[in-house]
């Protein structure tokens, strides 16, 4: 028996990851954390793995436990981190895991500024529609599939989202630099995570280091509307095939929509057909596809309205959504509604990032919490500096939820699209159920 005990097992890929390796014979999961909340809450009793109790219990970390998995929520002087190191038990961050695992594997990587879950999503989507099976890990849940990361013995393929950000409180290099990929794809670089990135060039510097870290014979799939990617492609080592792409431009119909989602198609469909997938498969199996979960995801509709909600956060991300949304309901009116909730976000040197975001709607609403700015320990911005950062008219700033839902509620709906975006939840807010009853739904 195999015993993996995870420190910080609530997060979202954490907890999926946890579930993943639980699943397979031989294997016993034990995890904590500080705090869990749903999905994850659910999801780890359902499967035997919720932690007893909250917190962190350095005396349950013992010499007959094989290894542990680190994840980011964690701090470097976590206890029972302190004692796993101690007791010399090897020491997994989650990617370095995931590689640990694949290996033996043919592995395809999802990266970039924005549109990496869905991508992926397209990706595992119509590899399962074709029967080609393949572990993963994604960000979203996607329509025929019971997680968000698997693990098995027999996939020849695995298939990752390939996350920027940092590895693990000992390892404070960018998650994907891991994952040495065969097939990689990179949509597209926009700064962001400014607190671990303080500069564009440092930013982009970590996505060249990702090509370099490509398997040799590598394939190299880049959007080449991105000046950014022409030069990492330029530079790339020469035994890396470098495949430029734009948007879909066929006639298949599809249920996504937006120039973005065209774009993250096209990439998918080279991805795949890096691996012996048919275009013609690829077009014909994704005309189903209804997106990821939370990415551009519709959640009310009537006869003259409609709302979707999506994951935006980041500049690059809620321009392309809301112009997403635009296009496609040219003639309705567009309220759009955003949450300042990250790191970057909330960070006064980053606001003049999301200039002209909004701009493409009739109504914009941002919102933040002032509170959640103090718990992240950052300096205080104020709403006149976020509403001139956006740099549009049309944008009204709130920092209270309530008067956020009031406002949303003393509108009136007729032939409306209503766009939710956030990486959070507008402090509370049950996003699906407060837009059926809005729309009357």
């Amino acid at each position: 028996m195999v015993r993996i005990h995870f420190i910080a097992i609530g997060g979202a890929a954490m907890h999926n990851l946890a579930l993943a390796v639980a699943s397979k014979a031989g294997y016993r999961v034990t995890g904590s954390d500080d705090e869990i909340f749903d999905p994850a809450l659910s999801h780890l009793r359902e499967a035997g793995l919720l932690p007893d109790e909250m917190g962190w219990h350095p005396e349950r970390i013992t010499k007959d436990i094989d290894a542990i998995i680190l994840g980011m929520h964690a701090r470097e002087d976590n206890p029972e981190l302190v004692r796993a190191r101690e007791l010399g038990i090897k020491i997994y961050s989650f990617p370095e895991y995931l590689y640990e695992q694949t290996k033996d594997k043919i592995r395809i990587v999802v990266g970039g500024s924005h549109g990496k879950t869905t991508t992926t999503s397209m990706i595992l989507y119509v590899l399962n529609r074709l029967g080609i099976e393949a572990d993963y890990m994604v960000g979203a849940q996607i329509e025929g599939f019971e997680r968000m990361v698997r693990l098995s013995d027999t996939a020849k393929y695995a298939v990752f989202e390939g996350d920027e950000y940092l590895t693990s409180p000992l390892d404070l290099r960018s998650k994907f630099l891991w994952y040495h990929p065969h097939v990689a794809i990179l949509t597209g670089i926009a700064w962001d995570h400014i607190n671990v990135f303080p500069t564009f060039p440092e930013y982009v510097e970590t996505f060249r280091k990702f090509v370099d870290s490509f398997e040799p014979n590598g394939s190299f799939i880049y959007y080449k509307g991105d000046e950014n990617l022409r030069a990492i492609a330029e530079g790339a080592r020469k035994d890396i095939t470098c495949i430029p792409y734009s948007e879909y431009t066929g006639d298949v119909a599809m249920q996504v929509f937006g120039k973005h989602n065209m774009q993250n198609l096209q990439a998918a469909m080279l991805a795949c057909h890096c691996i012996g997938v048919a275009p013609d498969d690829f077009y014909r199996e994704i005309a189903s596809f209804t997106g990821a979960s939370n990415r551009l995801e519709k959640i009310a509709e009537t006869a003259d309205c409609v709302a979707y909600k999506d994951f935006a956060h980041s500049p690059s991300k809620l321009k392309a959504t809301v112009n997403a949304v635009r296009e496609r309901y040219p003639e309705k009116r567009l309220v759009a509604c955003m949450e300042l909730h990250t790191f970057s976000s909330l960070m006064a040197d980053f606001l003049p990032q999301y200039k002209g975001c909004m701009a493409e709607a009739d109504v914009a609403y941002v919102y933040f919490n002032p509170k959640v700015i103090e718990h992240k320990r950052l300096a205080p911005i104020t709403a006149e500096e976020v509403r001139e950062a956006f740099g549009t008219t049309n944008v009204e700033v709130f920092t209270e939820s309530e008067a956020l839902q009031a406002k949303l509620r003393s509108l009136e709906y007729k032939n409306t699209a209503l766009l939710m975006m956030s990486s959070g939840t507008f402090d509370g807010i049950d996003v699906k159920d407060f837009a059926n009853k809005l729309l009357g739904a």
